[in-house]
């Protein structure tokens, strides 16, 4: 409809058309974005208890747009939008319950909106109820629930919850334990660039776990998550490259990958960057480096870096 019949509409009281001009100010749809305009029509159908306009005021106030920033006055508007089956709305309020964002903290009331949103299809509120059940927060921990909950949503193609479910299936948390389908599940994921789920696809292929044992992919799932900054993934690309697995062998590339890995803090791969500076290995010989890098994964408790400074007398 033409921004200046939806105009007239909207002086005229409709509450439909008072909400569309507003999305229009919005998102500077046939007119100049204009937040202001946007809140002030969004809040005039909200008044006469349009779901999706209420929905839109509860999203002004928690984003601070045109308006200051009021966690309760947004959990005020997205309630108003939920208790009228605004999907979008009881996931927000299940995130103002979970974050105590605008009313006080309160799982059980969290996943009773997850649940009222994930019923109506809602993929991260599907998502999230399957994180209440896996952690048992606001209900009783369920492994078989979370797993059925972050099916729904990985049907959807939601990565996160088929990163997840591909972990149910690995560690068959839930679910009958299956590799194959646990390496699905991550390959899913890791095509749309989840990091997390690219490593655990590396490892599947590195180990041969539900998968083939191919290096070569390994390696090349590792790069992806590795390049995204995964300290984990480091560390794996580290290894292929000491090893020659998958990569021709390079003790600076090893090195170089086992550096960014532990500087993230990651105690295996402060370990064996110590171990490159204790033989020359990627790095010139540097006990002291070597040290302070064992030292770093000893305090979290790492045991061959214990062991590695009791031999060198520290």
């Amino acid at each position: 409809m033409d921004v200046n019949e939806l105009q007239k509409k909207a002086e005229q009281g409709d509450a439909a058309a008072q909400n569309n001009l507003g999305e229009c100010y919005y998102f500077g749809e046939g007119v100049a974005q204009d937040y202001t305009q946007a809140a002030t029509w969004f809040e005039k159908a909200a008044q006469q208890g349009h779901a999706s306009a209420q929905y839109n005021m509860g999203c002004c106030y928690y984003y601070g747009e045109s308006v200051a920033q009021d966690y309760a006055k947004a959990a005020a508007w997205y309630e108003k939008a939920a208790q009228q089956g605004h999907a979008t709305a009881q996931f927000n309020l299940g995130n103002g319950y979970y974050f105590g964002e605008g009313v006080e903290q309160d799982y059980a009331k969290a996943v009773a909106w997850y649940e009222k949103a994930a019923q109506q299809g809602h993929a991260m509120a599907q998502f999230n109820l399957g994180n209440g059940y896996y952690n048992g927060e606001g209900v009783a921990q369920d492994y078989a629930k979370a797993a059925a909950w972050y099916e729904k949503a990985a049907q959807q193609g939601f990565a996160n919850a088929q990163y997840n479910l591909g972990n149910r299936y690995y560690y068959g948390e839930g679910v009958e334990q299956d590799y194959a389908k646990a390496v699905a599940w991550y390959e899913k994921a890791a095509q749309q660039g989840d990091a997390k789920a690219q490593f655990s696809l590396g490892n599947g292929y590195y180990f041969g776990e539900g998968v083939e044992q191919d290096y070569a992919k390994a390696v090349a799932w590792f790069d992806k998550a590795a390049q995204q900054g995964l300290a984990e993934a480091q560390l794996g690309l580290g290894i292929c490259y000491e090893k020659g697995r998958g990569v021709l062998l390079d003790q600076e590339q090893a090195a170089t990958w086992y550096e960014r890995s532990a500087i993230q803090g990651l105690a295996e791969a402060q370990y064996h960057l110590g171990v490159c500076y204790a033989n020359g290995k990627g790095v010139p010989k540097d006990i002291d480096k070597a040290v302070e890098w064992y030292q770093k994964a000893a305090m979290q408790g790492h045991e061959d870096a214990k062991s590695a400074l009791k031999r060198l007398g520290r």
